[in-house]
This record gives C-alpha cells, structure tokens and sequence, in this order.
C-alpha cells in the first residue's frame, strides 16, 4: 500500500506523514496495518486505521515502565483479521508524562505523540499560578508547545488584565484569553494550534466545553461546576481523540487533581527561564541564591523583576522533581539487582547441572 493511498484512506486528518511511513516500512512487508490509539481500557484500545475506527486487542509484550505501554495518541502496528491485534509501537515524538503516587515510583503517561498543548485556566475563579506551572514544565518537557488558554474570559472583570498577569509565569508561551459563550478570541486560539493538540487542566477548567467550540460540535461531555469554588466533577473519564475541522487532531483528557513531576528538568527550565537567565548572572556557579555575595537572583528580587512567589514555586518544583527522579533511580538499580541475582542463580544451577552429570 502505498503512501499516497494512505493519505486518500483518511490516516492524514490523523498526523499520519512520510516520516511516520517510512519508519512503517518493515510492518507493512509484516502485513501489518498502521492505526492510530484512540484510547485504551481493559485489555483493548479503540484505534483508528486507513478504512475507520476498529477495536483491537493488545498482543505486545508487557513493557518493565507502564509509561511505554500504549495510550492516547501513539502510532501502532495492527494485525488485521477478525479478531484485530495491536502487536507493535511506533517510536513515539514525544509524550507527556506526570508522575503518580504509586510506590513503584512508575509515572503515567497522558498522551503521546502531541504537537500543542493547551493549558486551560479558568477565568471564573482564581488562577492557581502553582498549578499552570506545573503543566507547562509537563508540556516544556513532553517537546509540544504549550499554549496558555483562559476560559470563561466572559465571566472576568478584566480579561485583559488576567492575560498580562498569567503572561508572566510563562516566558515563550501564548497567553489567550477566550470565551465559548460569546466566541472571543476563539479564531486566535484556532490559529494557534497546530498538529495534535492535547487539552490539560483540572476539572471545572471548561476543557471539554473549548473542545466542542473548536470542534463546531456538541461531541464532548461538559458539566457544570460549584459555585462555591469553581471546581467541577470529572465528566471526561477518558482519554479521546478526534480530527479537528481546519486540521489536526484533538485529544481530551480527564481533570488532573495532582500534576506531579517526573524527570522534567528541560521542562522546568524552560518554565523557569527567567530564573535560569538570572542565575547565569551570579558570581559564583554553584550559588544557592540565599545570601551568597553576588547573587543575581537575589537582586531581582530586590529590584521586583521577581517575586518571592514565583522563586518559590521554582525551589519546590525543583526539590519535587529531584525527589521523583531518586525514586526512579532506586527503583532502576532494584531492577537491576534483580536481574544480576536472577543471572547468578541461573549459573549456579547450570554448574550444579554440570556436576551432577560428571559423577554419573
């Protein structure tokens, strides 16, 4: 099947490319079929392939890291037949990944495969600086570009003024503010996004409800939130993935109560560029921006070109981050301990095989 067939079948309303075909090439020579993750749940996952959607069964092997198992957004293999088979992945572009509260200290993955992230920030109550900072060191890290999209902007005294202020947690990244009541700024945002596009937020943030308004349709559950704090319950319970109309693909996901972190030191970084050009400036390379002489970041503190706030937030983030990628370290080496033991015990049973078969 060639390239050209693909595209007229339909995987291109889905991101499907050269690249992606040519790296398809061996599983095609297989028989094998490509399909796009739609979502997964017990066992199976709802795929899209050249002729329409399909239900297959997974047939890969169990991976050690949960995060490489299939989820939203990958690219995959497929056995055709009565009983279809998703029996490979194709090498992801990127994915974004929270960490969980789990004790193997395994993350999660949210979706894979994403060009835009819209972080969405509901204007109908207080925006939780902590919180948008925490998604786009996952959105920084994952290699999409975030995008910041404020909803709910006609319930706000001055949209303008929460787009300024919002701004300036996120250096290198579009600040929108929209309604999808009254339609503003939704051109802006649909000019904006490109590829995959993933919505993040908490639940009561109004993620599915944009996605309908870029959708033009009513295709996504919305609910309502309290009024008391603006929180609402999770009427997304899954991961879906659907073509946009002017382009592209969007994946909406359900509200995230914990953003923790994992492995995002690029992310924060990114997040934090601010801090990290400050910190370039200190006297000493290894300042701990306290009260070392010369210390760049303390003196834009000073000079109110940073907040105590926003420092922080960057010390926490850090310190969270750090603590998670320990957890993972630990858990590599037990793994690997394992694996030594298991190889000892192997040739200890091999030599004792040996000797026994000698005496006889």
């Amino acid at each position: 099947m060639s390239f050209e067939h693909s595209l007229d079948d339909g995987l291109s309303a889905y991101g499907w490319d050269a690249g992606l075909e040519q790296s398809f090439t061996s599983h095609r020579s297989a028989g094998l079929i490509p399909a796009r993750v739609v979502g997964v749940d017990r066992g199976a996952c709802d795929v899209i392939t050249e002729t329409g959607p399909l239900r297959a069964r997974l047939s890969l092997p169990a991976p050690a890291d949960p995060v490489e198992s299939p989820c939203t957004g990958d690219w995959a293999a497929l056995r055709p037949g009565p009983t279809p088979e998703l029996v490979a992945l194709l090498p992801r572009r990127g994915v974004i990944v929270r960490s969980t509260a789990s004790r193997t200290s395994h993350g999660q993955a949210l979706a894979a495969n994403v060009d835009t992230a819209v972080v969405a920030v509901s204007l109908a109550s207080p925006p939780n600086p902590s919180r948008i900072e925490r998604l786009l060191a996952l959105a920084w890290e994952s290699g999409a570009q975030p995008v910041i999209v404020l909803t709910k902007a006609d319930q706000a005294a001055d949209p303008g003024q929460a787009v300024t202020a919002i701004a300036e947690l996120a250096p290198g990244v579009e600040t929108i503010a929209t309604s999808a009541a009254t339609g503003q700024g939704m051109d802006t945002l649909a000019a904006a996004l490109t590829g995959t596009v993933v919505l993040l937020g908490p639940s009561g943030a109004g993620k599915s409800t944009l996605g309908n308004a870029l959708l033009g349709t009513e295709l996504l559950e919305t609910g309502a939130v309290r009024a008391q704090d603006g929180k609402g319950r999770h009427t997304t319970v899954r991961r879906r993935l659907v073509p946009l109309p002017g382009g592209g693909v969007l994946i909406d996901t359900p509200g995230l109560r914990g953003v923790g972190l994992l492995d995002a030191d690029e992310g924060l970084q990114q997040v934090f560029a601010d801090i990290e050009e400050f910190a370039e400036q200190c006297r000493f390379g290894d300042c701990g921006h306290d009260s070392e002489p010369g210390c760049a970041v303390q003196a834009a503190l000073a000079s109110g070109d940073l907040s105590e706030r926003r420092l922080d937030s960057y010390r926490k983030l850090q310190r969270e981050n750090a603590w998670a990628s320990s957890r993972s370290d630990a858990r590599l080496r037990a793994q690997h301990d394992d694996r030594k033991k298991a190889i000892t015990r192997s040739l200890r049973e091999t030599y004792a095989f040996r000797d026994r078969q000698r005496r006889s």
